[in-house]
């Protein structure tokens, strides 16, 4: 018996290590990632940084007509950047209306089906306990009482 209790003791142990190991080398590679993403997406943010500090240095000593035609050429592009940012914006308004009107016209029934469901479960508890579980909880109240008075009455045994 004992050969017995300590085999199935080793398993149980084997089987938590391994279910422990498992576990724990997926966190860790998960929190690995999110930290090399967050370091890759600062690099690129310095990097972008040092790149219009630079050109800003270089744009402050060259002639003025290169300084002119550089801000030409951002304003055109600021002007680019609001017509993207304009159908931009309509396209998320026009897929909001869409949310709402799958809201109303989808979710929205299925919600009153299932309010219409838990009500109809409401009238079935009630109709159970009127018929079935209070005519059982007096029957035996009765006979508790019955039997209480046969052992008054020295009828049953206690």
């Amino acid at each position: 018996m004992d050969e017995k209790e300590t085999k199935y003791e080793e398993i149980e142990t084997s089987e938590a290590a391994v279910i422990d190991d498992g576990s724990n080398a997926d966190v860790t590679q998960t929190d690995e990632k999110d930290n090399k993403g967050v370091g890759i997406a600062l690099a690129v943010v310095a990097i972008i940084f040092v790149i219009i500090i630079a050109g800003s240095i270089i744009l402050a000593k060259q002639n003025p007509q290169t300084v002119g035609t550089v801000r030409d050429i951002f304003v055109i592009l600021m002007a680019l950047m609001l017509v993207v940012i304009g159908v931009a914006l309509v396209i998320i308004i026009l897929q909001i209306s869409n949310l709402i009107n799958i809201l109303k016209n989808d979710i929205k029934p299925i919600l009153d089906s299932g309010t219409d469901t838990i009500n109809t479960l409401k009238g079935t508890v009630r109709f159970l306990s009127n018929n079935l579980s209070e005519p059982v909880i007096k029957l035996n109240e009765s006979l508790a009482s019955l039997k209480r008075v046969g052992q008054l009455f020295k009828i049953f045994k206690n």
